[in-house]
């Protein structure tokens, strides 16, 4: 890597500990208005400074996040087809890579769809993508998307993953399964999870402390964090786990702390609250 290149992935994988927490707002590129993220700029404000980083699409970044920020941005830049549309996995590359550069992006994200109907399209991409990134020294985010007809299990997130990197990407966002280890172990570049669904808090802090004990060098989430309604709090316990090493029950005591419930709520309890 150049130095432009190492710097910015400095700034998305902490060279502290080689890890991160990443914020996922992209929703709405496909989705639409998502609950709780229906107006991202009231979404984002007090997670912003909370965040390693900010994965998000530009329009979202123009229109909801103030230009003072110094928080590092994970551009989103895959895309044309909806939920209500034909495949998911038809897209393109949807920002060139001069606005990526006006925007000051530190990292180019965009979804693969490996054994989709569209695999060769988006696997196109993201070599055509790499291609441009290198040029300018910014890296690449390969997101592992799954359709609903793939299985979420290690040998199919190892194949998308080697993949990807064998394409260059940088960096691969994929989905925490048994015997995950087997994933990390066969990619070469760091693996990152989503956070998927939404899950009870108490779970949610358990996956990303499974994803971390079995390799994974950070997270990228989004609706377990800010459809919680404790967002600020949820975010300040998954870096917990992230950054500092603790267990999901230390996190979660930590969330409960946060709120002001330790004390009400029995240890280990998994609730919404």
């Amino acid at each position: 890597m150049d130095w432009g290149m190492k710097n910015r992935f400095s700034q998305i994988i902490k060279p502290e500990d080689g890890r991160c927490v990443m914020l996922a707002v992209d929703h709405g590129y496909f989705l639409g208005p998502t609950e709780r993220l229906e107006n991202p700029r009231e979404t984002i404000r007090p997670l912003l400074n909370l965040a390693d980083s900010l994965m998000l699409t530009r329009g979202v970044l123009r229109s909801s996040v103030t230009p003072e920020s110094n928080t590092p941005i994970v551009l989103r830049v895959s895309g044309g087809s909806s939920i209500i549309g034909e495949d998911l996995s038809k897209e393109t590359i949807t920002t060139s890579i001069d606005e990526a550069i006006r925007l000051n992006a530190s990292c180019l994200a965009l979804s693969i769809f490996v054994g989709s109907k569209y695999e060769y399209q988006t696997l196109k991409n993201l070599a055509k993508l790499v291609n441009e990134g290198e040029k300018y020294g910014i890296p690449v985010l390969a997101v592992t998307a799954v359709g609903k007809e793939m299985a979420r299990d290690a040998r199919y997130l190892g194949l998308a993953c080697r993949i990807a990197a064998e394409l260059g990407a940088h960096i691969i966002k994929t989905y925490h399964c048994v015997d995950f280890r087997k994933v990390v172990d066969g990619c070469p570049v760091p693996v990152i999870i989503a956070g998927g669904k939404k899950l009870a808090e108490r779970d949610a802090l358990q996956l990303t402390y499974n994803a971390i004990t079995d390799g994974a060098s950070g997270v990228d989430m989004g609706r377990n964090i800010w459809q919680s309604d404790n967002p600020v709090a949820m975010i300040k316990a998954v870096r917990k786990i992230v950054h500092e090493n603790f267990t999901a029950q230390q996190a979660y005591d930590h969330y409960l702390d946060l709120i002001g419930l330790k004390n009400t709520i029995r240890k280990g309890t998994s609730a919404r609250t």
